[in-house]
């Protein structure tokens, strides 16, 4: 019979960086949560060969005095839980495995030094294997240096990916880390490449964010984003979310926060997608970047290791709270479109250089040598838009060198069409008045600066989605009696959760009661599901969902769909001519409804170029 023993320490620390440092960019996690912990102003990250050879960081916090840099690389000690609740959690570390799980499995040197100190202290770990603290050289604050990660496990480097993706991946923690502490100043050097250098921002909280995200996420988002400022019960939720038309195909855009700790958590994933709904293609996902503030004692952090994961105490009021502000965020956007949509016009419109194949002269050649060669002309690589308008204006003619037409230029008639035409531009109209239709399918209307391109069913589709939709809040929805009543056999948990929510449920025009202990009888349904609803499927998905998120959004997801597919077959079609006065209406519905910059599919319904575009189309600038 075997015998139960008891497992040394750097055992047990392997075993637990298995859990905690599965690669380097999860120590580089760890180490820079320390330095914020300690109210580091400045991190700075340097790797090698991805942060397998060196791995360093270092700060100007608080520091550590000998005492506690002795403690702090022994397992489960830590400064983070002064009272021991692990329901108070305030600080992004405190576990007390990250530096000793670290020392298991590489050689580790930690230099600090405190503001009463006079000088800095160290103390070295290979293997697990401690060395005593001893002086050393150093400022104020702590430098972390992990060398040869891995070494003692020599199998876990197997499993490793390049260097190149491995430094990506400590890239992407170090940013997503900067954007909820948009006030620290942050680099990463790698192999004398600096991917990463953010500077500390000042100022209010919001432009300091919003100037943050820009730096990480780029100009597009910065110029495409809607600030979400929203609270309630308690809860808060900040941040700056992408106009639908500004996707991407993938969710890798999405950054969840709560108490400023980086998270992947379905519930606020789930919500941000319920949220997009009525404005993305199911194949899209949006770009945001979401920071939750709540108490401590309402979130369990506690849930994984690597505390990405997290619990929420009142997940219907979270669900609830990231979806009415995002939805009213997108309202408050109006008919604004991504500027991303002119820019993707742009470069479709702009010709491209076919590959040229020009001949060049040489000296008469004997019969027997090859023919002349030939050089292959090709596009030029794209151009920084910046630089290229910078070139362009100074490369454009004076003003007074212009040619200027004479008035003889024109006849009487066309300078008073023309004077006319002027004169009935609405400058004040954000899209413009209607010049005309093309194909009868895309409206042209022309601004004070530009012109803006219209598709018809696309716009009056979202116009009349959003008509149904509010005629269905306000009217509520209407029901239809079944001649038989549809009983649903459930799980008996599963059928007592939706019992409960009888009263909301009828609110969206279903209504049903328990019967027994296992089944549902539904006697009313929406009128909009028709007559071939199927019941026990839209029952089935309710309950799971309640089961899940303990809110029911299946029904009204289905709803929405019918009125998307209605307002579709109700709406202006492409193909329909269209007078000045129909298109014009158009446009001013437009800029009335909110959402009307995509349609209820997430393809934008109006381009809009401005005229400074069209005239470097045809080389004027």
């Amino acid at each position: 019979m075997p015998t139960i023993r008891r497992l040394p320490d750097n055992l047990v620390n392997q075993i637990a960086a298995g859990e905690v440092v599965e690669r380097p960019a999860a120590a580089v996690k760890e180490l820079v949560e320390n330095a914020l912990d300690a109210g580091a102003r400045r991190i700075d990250v340097t790797l090698r060969d991805g942060g397998k050879a060196l791995l360093s960081v270092s700060d100007d916090g608080c520091g550590m005095d000998p005492e506690q840099l002795a403690l702090a690389v022994e397992r489960h000690a830590t400064s983070k839980l002064p009272d021991g609740d692990l329901t108070d959690i305030r600080t992004l570390g405190f576990r007390g495995e990250a530096l000793p799980s670290i020392g298991a499995v590489s050689r580790l040197t930690i230099t600090s030094r405190t503001e009463a100190a006079d000088h800095a202290s160290a103390i070295l770990v290979e293997g697990g294997a401690v060395h005593p603290v001893g002086p050393a050289p150093g400022g104020l604050g702590t430098r972390v240096e992990v060398r040869d990660l891995f070494f003692a496990t020599p199998a876990r480097l197997k499993f490793l990916k390049s260097s190149r993706s491995e430094s990506q991946h400590a890239v992407d923690v170090v940013e997503r880390l900067a954007m909820a502490h948009p006030h620290v100043a942050f680099t990463v050097t790698d192999e004398g490449r600096t991917p990463v250098r953010l500077t500390a921002s000042s100022g209010e909280e919001e432009a300091a964010r919003l100037g943050r995200l820009g730096a990480v996420l780029g100009r597009e988002f910065q110029e495409n984003a809607i600030p979400v400022n929203a609270e309630r019960a308690g809860v808060r939720l900040v941040g700056h979310i992408g106009l639908p038309t500004f996707n991407k195909p993938t969710a890798a855009g999405q950054y969840l926060f709560v108490n400023g700790r980086p998270v992947k958590d379905r519930l606020m994933v789930g919500a941000v997608r319920g949220a997009y709904a009525d404005f993305l293609a199911r194949d899209r996902h949006p770009v945001l970047a979401l920071f939750l503030s709540l108490d401590p004692h309402d979130v369990d952090v506690n849930v994984h290791p690597a505390k990405t994961e997290v619990r929420f105490r009142d997940q219907a009021l979270i669900r609830g709270l990231i979806v009415g502000a995002l939805k009213h965020a997108l309202a408050a956007a109006g008919h604004r479109a991504s500027t991303t949509v002119a820019a993707d016009t742009l470069a479709s419109l702009t010709p491209r250089v076919a590959p040229q194949t020009g001949f060049f002269w040489e000296p008469q050649r004997p019969a027997a040598a090859p023919p002349p060669y030939a050089q292959t002309h090709h596009a030029p690589p794209p151009v920084n838009r910046e630089m290229a308008e910078a070139a362009w204006r100074f490369q454009a003619p004076q003003p007074a060198t212009a040619p200027v037409p004479a008035a003889a230029d024109f006849a009487p008639a066309a300078r008073a069409e023309s004077a006319e035409s002027l004169e009935a531009t609405p400058a004040h109209f954000p899209l413009g008045a209607a010049r005309a239709q093309l194909h009868a399918t895309y409206i042209v209307a022309q601004t004070d600066n530009g012109i803006v391109i219209v598709d018809q069913h696309a716009a009056h589709e979202r116009l009349v989605y959003e008509r149904m939709k509010k005629e269905m809040l306000g009217g509520g929805v209407k029901r239809q009696i079944l001649l038989i009543p549809e009983v649903v056999e459930l799980d008996p948990a599963d059928a007592e959760r939706v019992g409960e929510r009888a009263d909301e449920l009828a609110e969206m025009g279903l209504v049903l009661e328990s019967f027994g202990s296992g089944a549902i009888v539904v006697r009313e349904v929406p009128a909009m599901l028709g007559v071939r609803a199927d019941v026990r499927g839209l029952i089935k998905d309710i309950a799971d969902e309640l089961a899940e998120m303990g809110d029911a959004h299946a029904l009204k997801e289905k709803l929405d769909t019918i009125c998307s597919r209605m307002a579709c077959h109700g709406s202006v079609r492409a193909g329909r001519p269209m007078n000045v006065d129909e298109m014009n209406a158009l446009l001013r519905q437009m800029e009335a409804t909110p959402h009307s910059g995509q349609c209820n599919h997430g393809r934008p319904t109006y381009v809009e170029l401005k005229l400074g575009d069209i005239e470097r189309l045809f080389g004027r600038r």
